[in-house]
């Protein structure tokens, strides 16, 4: 029994995570599945696999119907929590990698529970929709229908890319070496003029509370935070490391005690920087703490 759910964990793992954009919360999601399935009679279950996803994304589903009355009332921007990721990713495959992208998942978080539900299984893990309709308890008609609309929803909201993978890459490092070398000069070449900057503090550490517009605000933000103390941490003692997180480069910003937040961004077809994320919500900070890896 528990070396079948063991030997699906990952999976649903993954396809929590992107259900609810964080790795507490998938971890909850996958325990609670667990005990689900420890109960349940399963001498009628001949696709275990199925049967595992099903709970895990029913289970995900009232957990995300809950969070999205709690996230009304968060203070300031929302953002997932950033997972490390293996430098494979991106090999793998870009549409893998854009799966679990901050970008992404802050699109997923408009879409309504069952919308969200219906993309991740069926545009992700590739699930048809006969087989989501009965994980759904839905019929094949409405899940199709679900599907179109947050699949509309989502083309026009993520990002258009013109130039390759290897090219984003290429200009996102620009801008996290800007950033790490505090030159505005360098940083506003890197980015768009209508650039936006989404700070998640959660209220618990000092960060903008509405997200931040333009090239000329955010450059004065980064060379301004770079010349002082944060959360009581000097400037001297931080310890900036590069890392894969979410599928594409980031820096992580750590002191004495840990990390204090994590920068990444996203770079439009024009080869600049058009979103910035930069997450130092302690919560949201204890996966890169830890060290965990998103399974993919």
């Amino acid at each position: 029994m528990s070396d079948v759910f063991e030997e699906h964990r990952n999976l649903l793992f993954a396809v929590a995570y992107r259900m609810l954009g964080t790795a507490a919360d998938a971890e909850d999601a996958v325990q609670d599945a667990w005990l689900r399935w420890s109960a349940a009679d399963r001498s009628d279950v001949q696709d275990p696999k199925a049967y595992l996803v099903r709970i895990t994304t029913n289970v995900a589903l009232d957990r995300l119907r809950s969070a999205r009355a709690q996230r009304e009332t968060y203070i300031g921007p929302w953002l997932p929590e950033p997972m490390l990721t293996s430098p494979d990713v991106a090999a793998e495959g870009a549409e893998l990698a854009e799966s679990v992208s901050m970008a992404m998942l802050v699109v997923l978080e408009t879409l309504s529970p069952l919308e969200r539900a219906v993309f991740v299984l069926k545009e992700v893990f590739g699930y048809p929709y006969a087989e989501i309709a009965r994980a759904l308890d839905r019929t094949e008609t409405s899940v199709r229908q679900l599907g179109t609309r947050a699949r509309k929803h989502v083309e026009a909201r993520r990002p258009r890319f013109e130039a390759g993978g290897a090219e984003r890459r290429a200009a996102t490092e620009r801008f996290l070496d800007a950033v790490v070398g505090g030159d505005i000069n360098r940083l506003m070449e890197t980015l768009a003029p209508d650039v936006t900057l989404w700070t998640d503090g959660g209220g618990k550490v000092r960060a903008p509370r509405k997200i931040v517009h333009g090239a000329d605000l955010i450059a004065r933000f980064f060379a301004g935070i770079v010349d002082r103390p944060y959360e009581g941490v000097d400037p001297g003692d931080w310890l900036l490391r590069r890392v894969e997180i979410n599928g594409g480069p980031a820096v992580v910003v750590s002191g004495p005690d840990g990390p204090i937040s994590v920068i990444s961004a996203t770079v439009g077809d024009d080869g600049r920087v058009r979103d910035i994320q930069l997450v130092a919500n302690p919560d949201k900070l204890r996966a890169i703490a830890e060290g965990r890896t998103l399974p993919m």
